[in-house]
């Protein structure tokens, strides 16, 4: 039953490493683009796809409790043929992003974490074995007729979807339409920046703008430009917006990071020093902890 794993991942997230803590840097040269693999339409895990960057930690649990871990679970879904001319895929960012935030998920708090990620289908029968799910550049989301029911069954027991890296209204428009199919009778609300979310670990301050993280180049170029947003469909997607569904009880169905890409922070820490210390160390490890530890306790 879905809420009793959820139950069982609350027990092993007793506290994580608050207070002063530096995340170890691993940065590296290098870097790539990203590109099509014909294992995306297959692979179940992140381990199956090579490195888009600059390669991905290892790690193992101890014997016999591979199954008590936190995992990421990346949705493999489809595209809309129309909407915003940038939006971009599913795999955006992958296998990178899910690796390196999982590691440092296992090194900096008391969770123990799967190494190898998942990826699923919404109609995958084990989707309701995890509490989390993660779609990145939903801006041309498409959901097909049947995984509509199973994502608010999903949402509505107990689960948790996390959108992340989709810039502008053209695609805030293309993902709320089709969340609207799931939950049309629930409505967005932007989480100001004194909800616990924001300070449950890490004490997040200031304006929301300043967890603003851009793509590694304009991160990189940042440095003697000051810009941290991006240009999509016209638009200078320079406001950061943390919107959240709630149910009932007031805990998150969905949990979007609009203006804003995460993925990068998580999966380019090795790339570039300047980039390393700015966003992924200050911006977007932290965030991701303090989600994962506000999910798990509320």
């Amino acid at each position: 039953m879905y809420l009793t794993v959820k139950k069982q991942w609350l027990i092993l997230f007793l506290l994580p490493l608050a207070g002063g803590v530096v995340l170890a840097q691993r940065w590296g040269g290098g870097g790539g683009g990203e590109r099509w693999y014909p294992e995306y339409e297959t692979c179940r895990t992140a381990r199956e796809v090579p490195s888009h960057s600059t390669g991905t930690p290892s790690w193992t649990n101890e014997p016999g409790f591979e199954k008590d871990v936190l995992t990421f679970v990346r949705i493999r879904r489809d595209r809309a043929p129309y909407g915003s001319r940038s939006a971009g895929f599913w795999w955006t960012d992958f296998p990178d992003s899910d690796l390196n935030l999982s590691y440092r998920l296992q090194q900096m708090t008391s969770l123990k974490v799967n190494p190898d990620g998942r990826v699923l289908d919404l109609t995958d029968k084990e989707l309701f074995n995890y509490p989390f799910i993660y779609m990145v550049e939903p801006g041309r989301l498409l959901l097909k007729n049947e995984e509509v029911p199973i994502l608010r069954k999903y949402l509505l027991n107990g689960g948790v979807l996390m959108a992340d890296d989709f810039w502008g209204q053209v695609q805030w428009a293309g993902f709320q339409r089709e969340i609207k199919r799931v939950l049309p009778e629930r409505e967005f609300v932007e989480l100001p920046m004194d909800h616990p979310l924001f300070h449950c670990v890490f004490d997040l301050k200031g304006p929301k703008n300043s967890l603003q993280i851009p793509n590694v180049g304009q991160g990189v170029r940042s440095q003697h430009d000051g810009i941290t947003w991006e240009y999509h469909d016209g638009e200078e997607c320079t406001e950061v917006h943390v919107r959240a569904i709630f149910d009932d009880n007031n805990h998150i169905l969905v949990l979007a990071t609009h203006n804003t890409d995460n993925g990068d922070g998580w999966e380019r820490e090795g790339e570039n020093e300047y980039f390393f210390h700015n966003f992924s160390e200050n911006r977007a490890f932290p965030l991701a902890i303090n989600i994962f530890f506000y999910l798990m306790t509320h």
